[in-house]
């Protein structure tokens, strides 16, 4: 299919990354490498990272429009290890656009430009056990000055890559008698501050993990920070997260699409290999050529979508845009995970193994359903925007 959304830097970079990430990265895939503790192969991706930056590929998302870098988040996450390696994986690429535009030069001199150059990592503490995390005005973490600090209390969980992490962006209640949407605020915390813990990493399927790969429960206990860590505005904590989400979902639904997209490779690979005995390749067998006729028709209706989408936020901003982000948040969410479960029904009992991505992929990304706004939330979101113009 012809890209619609190619630019000259595309069509520079694109085959570049493309072939780093399948002569570097693809063999790092074993089974070893994607069920053992993320520490355990950290220090062969870091070497990884030198070798992205040698070749001028580092910090790309600074240099590109959405459109453009969504389409290079496609190509990085064919692997799992893709993002990371290009230093621009969750939760650190948004805390770096969040910084970029809302921190002080201070906070940036100290904290950003050692992210960017891939030296620290970073967490965001939004979600708590105690409240529906698809409503980020409800929360009971609160942030009371007292002199020239700001003192936080409360717990949050899924908090994504805290183990290891060198500071925290928290959302943290600092005025609970202001409107619902301006009580809270984004507060940037050391992770070595007294009174910041990590609780526990949180078993997801039946995996831990650890690092970055891993999503934690921590506590606040009387966490004293300078009133100088705040991000933005006070009372901004909801406008900057909503803010951030924009392009947050189109660097996600880029890569459920790159994801998509490598289960696809796998599904029609294993078609086409697969002997049923009766002199026949499970290729030829009806039901598993409608799965992939719909997979691919799917995959490609969502990358216009999403790419669409991606060029509306670069030309008008984000709220503009918001009911097509709803629209793509879950549509695309759904689509990635389908293609991989009919990759795992193509690949049979193996598909449910180690052996394969497919694995790992469905224990790390059902979450896509649910984080981000549940897709529930999404769709009456977009619905009432809808209706309102029939009332």
């Amino acid at each position: 299919m012809e890209n619609l959304f190619a630019t000259d830097k595309l069509n520079d970079l694109l085959p570049r990354i493309k072939a780093f990430v399948e002569t570097e990265l693809y063999p790092l895939e074993t089974v070893e490498n994607l069920t053992k503790p993320f520490s355990k192969i950290e220090k062969v991706l870091n070497k990884k990272r030198e070798l992205v930056k040698a070749a001028g590929l580092w910090g790309l998302q600074h240099h590109l429009t959405l459109v453009e870098f969504g389409q290079v988040s496609e190509v990085l996450a064919m692997t799992p290890l893709g993002h990371y390696v290009f230093n621009c994986q969750a939760p650190d690429i948004g805390n770096m656009e969040l910084m970029e535009k809302h921190a002080t030069d201070q906070l940036k001199h100290d904290w950003l430009v050692s992210l960017m150059k891939g030296e620290t990592r970073s967490c965001f503490a939004m979600t708590e056990p105690g409240f529906a995390g698809s409503n980020p005005i409800n929360l009971g973490t609160t942030a009371v000055k007292e002199g020239n600090y700001y003192v936080i209390n409360g717990r949050k969980w899924f908090t994504t890559a805290a183990d290891g992490a060198h500071f925290c962006i928290v959302m943290a209640i600092t005025d609970p008698d202001a409107p619902p949407h301006k009580r809270a605020s984004q507060i940037l915390v050391s992770t070595d501050t007294e009174g910041f813990k990590v609780e526990r990493n949180i078993s997801i399927m039946g995996e831990s993990g650890d690092g970055w790969l891993s999503h934690s429960e921590v506590t606040f206990t009387n966490c004293c920070v300078p009133l100088t860590n705040l991000i933005g505005t006070e009372g901004a904590g909801f406008q900057l997260a909503q803010e951030r989400l924009g392009p947050g979902r189109i660097h996600h639904c880029m890569r459920w699409i790159g994801i998509a997209e490598r289960a696809f490779d796998i599904m029609c690979r294993r078609a086409i290999s697969r002997d049923m005995g009766d002199g026949q390749r499970l290729a030829e067998k009806q039901f598993v050529m409608g799965w992939i006729a719909e997979s691919r028709a799917e995959i490609d209706a969502a990358r216009l979508m999403v790419l669409s989408t991606a060029k509306m936020i670069d030309e008008e901003g984000a709220a503009a845009a918001r009911n097509r982000i709803s629209s793509i948040k879950f549509f695309t969410a759904k689509i990635m995970l389908d293609v991989v479960d009919r990759a795992i029904q193509t690949c049979g009992a193996a598909g449910l193994t180690d052996e394969f991505l497919l694995s790992f992929w469905y224990r790390h990304e059902r979450a896509a359903r649910i984080y981000d706004g549940a897709d529930e939330v999404h769709k009456i979101a977009l619905a009432k925007s809808i209706l309102k113009k029939y009332a």
